[in-house]
């Protein structure tokens, strides 16, 4: 006899990684005001260096930063931790597909303070798959 067992992954610890400070602030906040504990980088070496001594549970990167950008932050995080989903968020109006095909969810800045809970309660939920990316892209609030 088997049962249907929904697996559900404990957010706990997520990594946020931005160059912009200001931003990386109010992604810590927001999300602490919810009860998770947040590790946050301003570049994606330090964002590397900090997955590699803590257990993070999702990754949260913006696309445009200098030296490493997000696309090749994913890559890099896949390699190092493949079992922690990675959201890719980003002002920018064109992210390659590429780029968007190495992230399980996508949410445009914009778009964040809506969207960012429910893509990480998806991820919690164990609904999260790479072909899910664009559930999260370009969504319209429908109070706007």
């Amino acid at each position: 006899m088997h049962s249907q067992v929904r697996l559900t992954r404990q957010i706990k610890i997520v990594l946020c990684i931005d160059d912009n400070a200001d931003v990386l602030e109010c992604e810590k906040e927001f999300l602490e005001s919810f009860g998770y504990t947040v590790l946050t980088a301003p570049s994606g070496g330090k964002a590397l260096e900090l997955a590699s001594i803590h257990s993070v549970d999702v990754v949260i990167v913006d696309y445009v930063m200098p030296e490493m950008n997000g696309h090749e932050v994913a890559l890099k995080m896949r390699r190092l931790m493949p079992q922690a989903p990675i959201i890719m968020l980003s002002g920018a109006v064109d992210v390659p597909e590429q780029a968007l095909k190495s992230v399980d969810a996508f949410i445009a800045k914009d778009q964040l303070a809506s969207q960012l809970l429910p893509a990480i309660e998806s991820i919690s939920q164990g609904d999260f798959r790479r072909s899910h990316q664009t559930k999260w892209q370009g969504q319209e609030s429908a109070a706007e």
